[in-house]
C-alpha cells in the first residue's frame, strides 16, 4: 500500500512540475517567439511561475512529497495575482486602479489573449490553481494511513 501511494504521490508531482514547466515555457515563447511584452501583472506572475518549476523539478528527482510546505505557498501567491490580473481583465476590476504604467503594456488590453481569444490571465490563474491541487492531493497522499 505504501508503494502505491508513494507512486501516486510521485505522479502527482510530476503532473505539477509539467504544468510548470509548460506554463513557463508558454511565457517564454508568446514573449520571446511572438514578441508579445508582458504587462506588470505578467511579471509578478512569471516570478511565482519560473521558480515552481525549477523546485518541483528537484521535488520529483528526489522524491520529496513534502515540497508542498513551500510550493504551495509560492504558487497562492501566484494564484492571487492571477485572479487580480483576470478579474481586472475581464471588467470587474476598474482600469484605473491597474498597476500598468501609460507607457508599458495594458493589463487589460485585447493583446492579453492566446489561440484565439483566451486570456493569458485566466490561463496562469488555471496554471496555479491546478499545481496547488496536485500538491494538496500529494500532501493528503502521504498522509493516509499505510
Amino acid at each position: 500500500m505504501i508503494a502505491r501511494q508513494t507512486s501516486t504521490a510521485w505522479w502527482l508531482l510530476l503532473a505539477a512540475w509539467l504544468i510548470a514547466f509548460l506554463s513557463s515555457l508558454a511565457v517564454l515563447f508568446v514573449g520571446e517567439v511572438m514578441g508579445q511584452t508582458p504587462c506588470v501583472l505578467c511579471w509578478f506572475q512569471r516570478a511565482f511561475m519560473f521558480p515552481l518549476a525549477v523546485i518541483l523539478a528537484i521535488a520529483c528527482y528526489r522524491s520529496d512529497f513534502a515540497v508542498w510546505h513551500y510550493a504551495v505557498p509560492l504558487a497562492g501567491i501566484g494564484a492571487l495575482i492571477a485572479l487580480w490580473h483576470t478579474l481586472l481583465y475581464v471588467g470587474v476590476i476598474p482600469e484605473r486602479i491597474q498597476p500598468c504604467s501609460a507607457t508599458g503594456p495594458s493589463c487589460a488590453g485585447a493583446d492579453m489573449t492566446i489561440l484565439g481569444g483566451l486570456p493569458l490571465p485566466l490561463l496562469a490563474l488555471i496554471a496555479f490553481s491546478t499545481i496547488i491541487v496536485l500538491l494538496l492531493i500529494v500532501r493528503q497522499n502521504q498522509r493516509l494511513p499505510s
